[in-house]
Order: C-alpha cells, then sequence, then structure tokens
C-alpha cells in the first residue's frame, strides 16, 4: 500500500473543510485537502441541468420519515471541490441569539470563560468570512419579487433583502444550483481554495474518497489521530499519515465515516451519539401559477425573505421568495396533496406553465432527531421521525405560503415534498462529554487529533441557511488548529486575500 505524510489532512471541501484547509495552508502548514468530486472551474460550468447534476451534484439521499416509506426527505448536496457551495443559493446569513441559546440547552456549550457560547464569541469570525465571501444584502429585487411581495403585505408581513455572497458582478441568470459560470457567486473553491492552490500553498487530491480514519491508542483521550486511508483516481488505496485530521465530509458522510471507522463504538457516551441527532431544516418549495410570466428560472434565485416567523414562539420557519428548481428536478419533486408523486395531467399543465412559475421556499427548525447509519459506499441509511411540534411548523409553513401566493394573484399553488440541502448536527459540538461528540474546539472527545469541520458539529438546526456559520466556524477552527501547530492567531486580520 502506497503511503505519504502530511502535517494536517482535510477530508471535503466544502463550507467547513475548504476554509479550515485554505487558512492552515495560508498560514504555513503542510496541508492536503481531499475531496471525493472533481475540480471544476467556472469556465466548465453550463446551464445545462443534467450536465450540472452529473459534475456537481451528489444523487440525493432519501431520509425515511414513516414506516410505511411515505413522505421521505430529500436530502441534496454537492461532490466537487468548493462542496455545495458550488450548487447552494449563496444565502450569507448569521445564526441568531435563539440559535445560541438552543446550542448551550443541548449540550452545554460555553466558551473557553465558563459563559454560555453566544455570538460574542462567532461574530468576529463571521466578520472575516463576509469580508472575504464578499457578503452583501440582495436589494435588487425582479420583478417577480414584487409580485409575491403584495401577497405578504396584504397580510400584514414584509419582505427583506436577502444578506448574500454574491458580488455586483452578478447577472442574475439563475445558474446558481449548476455552478456560476461567472465567478460572481462566492465559493469555497473561488475566494479560498483555488487561490491557495495557484500560490503553491495548499495541496488537493480531487477525485480521491478516504475510506478509512486511522487512529491509535492514546493514554489522553483513549485514541489519537494518526491519519487516513484514501482511494485515488487510479484505484490505489493509500495511506495518508498525519498529526491532525479534520474530517469535514458532510454532516451525512461525516458520521459515516467514524462509524465506519470504529469511532462510534467506543463505549463512550459521546461516540454513541455519533450520528444519533441529525437536523434536517426541513422545506418544502410551493409554487404559484400566475398569468404573468414570473420567469423566476433566468434570476437570482432567492434576494428575500420573511422573518416574521423565525422565533421559535412565532412558528418556527423561514419563507424565502422567489425561486424555482430546474425542469427536470421540479418535475421530479412536485406532489399532490397527499404527497403522492404528482403525475398525469396536473404535472404536464404545471410544467407548461413553467415560466408563469414563482416559488417560496419555506424551511422550518426541527428537532434534531434524526440517525445516520453507515454503509460502505457513504450513500448511508437515514431516519428522521418527524415529532408533533415539528409537523405543525410543516403544516402551518406551507397555509401561509399558499394564502401569500394566492394573496399575489396566483390561478393555483403546487408544491415540492420535503427536501433539504441544510442538514446539520450529526456529530455535535458542546462543553458535556456526555451530550456532545466534540469539545468546543470541535475536537472528537475520545480521539485526540481529529476534529470535525463541517456542519455536523451544529448542535440545534440552526434559524437561518446554516452556510455561512458553517464557515466561521471553520475560520475559528483554522485558528484553534494554527495555534496548535505553534503558529499566531489571526484575528482580527480582515483582509481580503486572492
Amino acid at each position: 500500500m502506497a503511503s505519504e505524510q502530511h502535517t494536517v489532512v482535510v477530508v471535503g471541501s466544502g463550507a467547513g473543510g475548504g476554509i479550515a484547509a485554505t487558512r492552515l495552508a495560508e498560514s504555513g502548514h503542510d496541508v492536503l485537502l481531499i475531496e471525493t468530486g472533481g475540480y471544476h472551474l467556472a469556465g466548465s460550468f453550463s446551464r445545462w441541468e443534467l450536465g450540472a447534476t452529473r459534475q456537481l451534484w451528489n444523487p440525493p439521499r432519501m431520509a425515511q420519515t414513516r414506516a410505511d416509506g411515505q413522505r421521505p426527505i430529500a436530502m441534496v448536496s454537492g461532490r466537487s471541490v468548493g462542496g455545495t457551495t458550488n450548487i447552494n443559493t449563496k444565502v450569507g446569513a448569521r445564526a441568531i441569539e435563539q440559535d445560541y441559546r438552543k446550542w448551550h440547552d443541548a449540550t452545554g456549550l460555553v466558551n473557553r470563560e465558563g459563559q454560555a457560547f453566544s455570538a460574542a464569541d462567532l461574530d468576529p469570525w463571521f466578520d472575516v468570512v463576509e469580508r472575504r465571501m464578499r457578503v452583501r444584502h440582495r436589494a435588487d429585487w425582479t420583478p417577480g419579487v414584487h409580485v409575491v411581495e403584495k401577497g405578504f403585505q396584504s397580510l400584514g408581513h414584509e419582505l427583506h433583502p436577502v444578506p448574500s455572497y454574491t458580488n455586483s458582478d452578478c447577472e442574475s441568470c439563475g445558474s446558481c444550483t449548476a455552478g456560476c459560470p461567472t465567478n460572481s457567486g462566492s465559493t469555497t473553491l473561488n475566494r479560498y481554495i483555488h487561490g491557495a492552490v495557484v500560490r503553491g500553498q495548499l495541496k488537493v487530491a480531487a477525485e480521491t474518497r478516504v475510506v478509512q480514519i486511522l487512529t491509535e491508542a492514546d493514554g489522553d483521550r483513549g485514541r489519537r489521530a494518526i491519519g487516513v486511508v484514501a482511494v485515488g483516481p487510479d484505484g490505489v488505496e493509500r495511506t495518508i499519515e498525519s498529526s491532525i485530521v479534520v474530517l469535514a465530509a458532510g454532516s451525512l458522510v461525516t458520521p459515516q465515516l467514524l462509524q465506519l471507522s470504529g469511532l462510534a463504538d467506543l463505549g463512550t457516551p459521546a461516540s454513541k451519539l455519533v450520528g444519533r441527532t441529525l437536523g434536517t431544516h426541513t422545506a418544502r418549495m410551493v409554487h404559484g401559477v400566475f398569468d404573468e410570466i414570473m420567469d423566476t428560472h433566468v434570476v437570482y434565485p432567492i434576494t428575500a425573505h420573511c422573518q416574521d416567523f423565525a422565533d421559535d414562539a412565532a412558528g418556527g420557519f423561514i419563507v424565502e421568495a422567489t425561486t424555482v428548481m430546474d425542469p427536470i428536478a421540479l418535475a421530479s419533486a412536485l406532489v399532490a396533496d397527499d404527497f403522492t408523486p404528482l403525475i398525469g395531467t396536473p404535472l404536464t399543465e404545471t410544467m407548461s406553465a413553467y415560466r408563469h412559475l414563482a416559488g417560496l421556499f419555506m424551511m422550518t427548525n426541527d428537532s434534531n432527531l434524526g440517525q445516520v447509519t453507515a454503509t460502505e459506499d457513504h450513500v448511508g441509511r437515514f431516519e428522521v421521525p418527524i415529532p408533533p411540534e415539528d409537523q405543525r411548523r410543516l403544516d402551518e409553513a406551507h397555509a401561509f405560503c399558499t394564502e401569500v401566493l394566492y394573496a399575489a394573484g396566483a390561478k393555483r399553488v403546487v408544491s415540492t415534498g420535503y427536501i433539504t440541502s441544510h442538514v446539520q448536527g450529526s456529530v455535535t459540538m458542546g462543553s458535556d462529554p456526555d451530550r456532545s461528540c466534540c469539545d468546543s474546539d470541535q475536537q472528537l472527545w475520545d480521539v485526540s487529533g481529529l476534529y470535525i469541520g463541517d456542519g455536523s458539529v451544529i448542535p440545534r438546526t440552526l434559524t437561518y441557511n446554516p452556510s455561512l456559520t458553517i464557515m466561521a466556524l471553520a475560520e475559528r477552527l483554522a485558528d484553534h488548529l494554527n495555534g496548535v501547530l505553534g503558529g499566531q492567531p489571526r484575528l482580527p486580520d480582515l483582509a481580503v486575500v486572492g
């Protein structure tokens, strides 16, 4: 078996791993970034839906919500250098007070002073990320947003511009989920990784699949990370030794790698929690069919949101506007009122009216009850029970979106089933090893030198889109690891690099 050695190995290049790897490499450390997908730059992106799906997307994973298999949640994610940041809608929202309170309640998370972890602990890292990712507020609304805005206002609610990591060169072409062809949409690839590669600071192993996290017995935490086993595009399995491993393969794969490596069965409460607290931020897209042409497929997908129900006590959901899936994905996701697939005349009529559709994206807070069970191919098996409280939020959010669209002038409304790209919380961080998998520095309680660097660490599902919070946590993690490796702290360096 071939082998090599690096100081740090980072597994996964999305919102967490891409930033952690780049920041450590920029600090002068020997870092290898491993990504299952390919290395694709913007020049190779196209508006062709099927091509983008094959190039940048994982096939959807399905989470079972009921014993009869009905009403599953389709969970989507990216698969290329840059991960899901290459295909998401670039909404860059910060965690809010409600989130920090729920984190502390769930896992006892405190800061280094022993106080409940709060915005004061993460806001400086949000500042860094927002500068580098070029976050701005999308006040450049299209006519379709103003149409649905009337529906919100007639019901006593308001839309507000979303914070977004897109620069002012954005052409609103609607290609976000197929890869931004102009690089005006920020990703960890174009704002972090590629610049470090060009400067010779960062090594990337694309089309390479990690199959095992290597550890050995250690007197401190029980075990110690010593590297990974990976299979490259040539099919050759090799050992990569390292003193630090950052596992950032996403909330669906990270717990599977821990399970397959024997790290979820160490006999401790922390290890038994691996993959047992998945949150899904379950969503639906609710579309109004209007007489006028809306063309929400050729605009920036989400520029506005309604925040009136964000607090759990007010409803526990967010509504974003306006959006629509690409045609093949939409036709596959639409359901009838009883959640059976939309087929026949209702489907053909809806798809024939594609240019007349304006969609609202509703996403709901959930109870983090999902369970991940590993399979050798990393596809995994997922069970996500929906308790009454979560179901109430889903039903109320859907009813509200339907009412808004009719109030805005829609002639009929059609919806997707349950979907999400916001999975979180499957390997949580906290300050209580009986209630969390890793500590507040994101190091596994049971394995020294093994850190979790993606949305898996989020103790409870966020209220808003999670990508910016994952990025801020990754900046914070990289600064901590730089100190572990003998480097100087970077904060409050806000310089934009690359």
